[in-house]
């Protein structure tokens, strides 16, 4: 299978984002009717055991709950998944780690997938050479704990240039590295696309459960001389 059809049928085991925004579910934790893009789903498994979906892919009646650690975590204190289900259920007290660890899993794969694509570049040069390729990148990831200034080197050359970018900063270069095969990975940037739109759909929701930025559009300074880019 190629590594288009790979895309194509994972893009269809996971819906269409637009449809995802546009649909609204109600919060267990809080009651609020959001969008499925600030929302996490869960599902009862055959055991009984609440699990996360996701992916929004498990059969079953879902449970949605905000994308958020202290309303996943408000939940499993509150029994609400067993009361939204109208019978006993189990809900583990790590179930917003399961969601982080999830959330993380599946944007690695997704990075994966946009690097066997051709549709990523990793490294600071080769960042900034794709901001003046055509089409431009529509996403810069950055490691969370990469240096600032390197960071804000790309983003301000993006800025420079009136690209609308946006910028992931919810992973670390260790997760970043695993994704795209290389070591120490910093920067990275991804053509417009499929998988690009979903990278910040699910950063947007990771960003609820790790205390980092998921989306942005800053920029600003140079970096120290002897930082090392990758």
């Amino acid at each position: 299978m190629t590594v288009a059809a790979d895309i194509e049928d994972d893009m269809r085991e996971r819906g269409d984002l637009d449809a995802s925004r546009s649909r609204e579910r109600r919060c267990l934790a809080s009651g609020e009717v959001l969008a499925e893009d600030k929302l996490v789903r869960f599902a009862a498994a055959p055991d009984g055991q609440v699990v996360p979906d996701v992916a929004a892919a498990l059969p079953g009646r879902g449970m949605w709950v905000r994308a958020d650690r202290d309303a996943v975590a408000q939940a499993v204190a509150k029994n609400l998944f067993s009361k939204s289900a109208k019978t006993k259920l189990k809900a583990a007290a790590d179930l917003p780690d399961r969601v982080e660890r999830l959330l993380v899993a599946r944007m690695q794969s997704d990075l994966g997938l946009a690097r066997r694509a051709g549709q990523a570049v990793t490294g600071f040069d080769n960042v900034m050479r794709a901001l003046d390729a055509k089409p431009a990148p529509s996403v810069l990831v950055e490691a969370h704990d990469g240096a600032e200034d390197g960071k804000r080197k790309v983003l301000g050359a993006a800025r420079a240039r009136g690209l609308k970018t946006q910028t992931i900063e919810a992973l670390t270069s260790a997760e970043l590295s695993l994704a795209l095969g290389r070591e120490n990975v910093i920067h990275a940037a991804l053509k417009p696309g499929r998988l690009a739109e979903r990278l910040i759909f699910d950063a947007g929701r990771l960003g609820g459960f790790r205390q980092v930025s998921s989306a942005s559009n800053s920029a600003g300074s140079t970096p120290a001389p002897n930082e090392r880019h990758v």
